[in-house]
């Protein structure tokens, strides 16, 4: 039987320790808001841990401010006339958007939020909400 503990910011080993000691538990994960980062494994023979780390990276998703500017420059790039919804869910090839355009937008995007994106990023926006995400990564990464 395995079971997962979630903690958003940190956690304590002491307090792992106490759980481990009054449970048996045969696994445990620790995530934080941007990796998934800590498992836990106990073997039932012994009293040791095998610890094992992976860095992989969590889905940021974007503030609503964000996506609302993303639209507003995506309407503006693609001149969508008035009427037609650009949301989150808005895929740039459904708006009528070519290679050059998703270029383009990618350059208002970047002037906008005063970042720059790598051509590998670029080619995986689809949608408004990928770019939206990918802009709060970026501003993330530049403030750290």
């Amino acid at each position: 039987m395995a079971h997962t503990l979630a903690a958003v910011a940190s956690f304590s080993p002491s307090g792992v320790r106490r759980r481990l000691s009054s449970q048996v538990i045969s696994s445990l994960s620790f995530h934080s808001q941007k990796m998934s980062f800590v498992s836990v494994s106990s073997k039932p023979s012994q009293l040791g841990f095998k610890i094992c780390c992976s860095a992989k990276e969590a889905a940021i998703l974007a503030k609503k401010e964000t996506v609302d500017k993303v639209c507003s420059i995506v309407k503006n790039q693609l001149a969508v006339p008035d009427g037609t919804p650009v949301t989150a869910e808005s895929k740039f090839s459904e708006l009528g958007a070519d290679s050059l355009d998703t270029v383009e937008i990618v350059m208002g995007l970047e002037e906008e939020f005063n970042i720059t994106v790598d051509e590998t990023s670029a080619q995986d926006i689809a949608t408004v909400q990928d770019a939206a995400n990918l802009i709060e990564k970026l501003v993330a990464e530049k403030m750290e």
